[in-house]
């Protein structure tokens, strides 16, 4: 049994109060870098109920976590997810609820997500170029996703964040339409990686390239690195005292990426993933069904985390067992 005052550490030190949790596998767009055929079913859909949510966070709070990310494949493809923010929300020891989204429903829902305890936003935009979003997305919903995240601005959250990949098609022109994107918005937007997935292969070689082309730009252009916050994910933000928002990079080939590892991931079938390309991980399903269960669930996450390597493998090109991003939810 774990001691009532445990809290979520590894065999190197590092302390986990980020809990990235998985709610569906689904996803209703085709993004070249992750499902360019679509969302294809693999096995049941049998993802956790919000009961097993509500059990999960709870074991999770009890051992420190401080901040809960709602992630899929899409979750907003989720009717419950109104509810799931609710729960989640109202868990003792839970101080932020996160979403990280497509943005094809945020016009019409980002309201009652915010009403139900939606604390910070991530929306997925990977290019402001129409006919390049339509492209990598395969839907020309551009215009619908920047409406709703001019919705999410002018609402109570603490932050609203956007995504994009870093993608070589997308060095035809430099980063300055992003940063004229945040001059007057108060976003942050983060560029990451293309990474490596057992079904990316061909596309990962001819798209990839290094963090170290945005870094060497921004700072170029008079944009300063600032410190990550304790339970921030893994984006090195930049600032310029000329904008309203900030870019960031998010670089996970660059050296000691994963020394600082704040966060914990569960999929959408319960199973706590000790590093998002690693090899398989413990389940944690079983222990889900009743309220009885939570310290004996509490000890399997703690015994399970003297397992989580020190880092990834990418760099073998090695991804573990990882298909694709909306597996785990990235």
């Amino acid at each position: 049994m774990t001691h009532p005052g445990a809290v979520a550490t590894d065999a190197f030190g590092r302390r986990f109060s980020y809990l990235r949790l998985s709610v569906t596998e689904v996803c209703n767009f085709r993004c070249t870098y992750c499902l360019p055929d679509g969302y294809r079913k693999t096995g049941s859909m049998d993802f956790l109920a919000a009961d097993e949510i509500e059990r999960l966070v709870r074991a999770f709070t009890g051992l420190g976590i401080r901040k809960v990310r709602l992630t899929g494949g899409e979750p907003t493809v989720r009717k419950d997810l109104t509810q799931l923010i609710a729960r989640i929300s109202a868990t003792p020891g839970v101080e932020k609820v996160a979403l990280t989204t497509n943005g094809w429903n945020l016009p019409r829902r980002i309201d009652e997500w915010v009403g139900a305890g939606l604390t910070n936003l991530n929306v997925s935009i990977d290019s402001l170029d129409r006919e390049a979003f339509h492209r990598i997305t395969g839907h020309d919903r551009l215009a619908d996703v920047l409406a709703g995240l001019e919705c999410a601005l002018a609402l109570p959250l603490k932050t609203v964040k956007v995504n994009a990949v870093l993608l070589r098609d997308g060095l035809e022109e430099d980063f300055s339409s992003w940063t004229e994107f945040v001059r007057e918005r108060p976003v942050s937007v983060r560029f990451i990686e293309l990474m490596r997935t057992g079904d990316n292969k061909t596309f990962f070689e001819a798209q990839h390239v290094s963090g170290r082309i945005l870094r060497q730009w921004l700072e170029d252009n008079g944009w300063t690195a600032k410190a990550r916050g304790e339970d921030d994910g893994p984006a090195t933000e930049f600032t310029h005292p000329g904008y309203a928002g900030r870019i960031g990079l998010i670089a996970p080939y660059g050296p000691g990426f994963c020394d600082g590892c704040n966060r914990l991931r569960v999929t959408a079938r319960g199973q706590l993933r000790l590093c998002l390309f690693g090899q398989g991980g413990r389940d944690l399903r079983d222990l889900l069904g009743s309220d009885d269960s939570t310290q004996v669930l509490k000890s399997r996450i703690v015994e399970a985390l003297t397992f989580k390597p020190a880092a990834h493998n990418l760099h073998t090109a090695n991804p573990g067992d990882i298909r694709n991003l909306a597996q785990t939810g990235g």
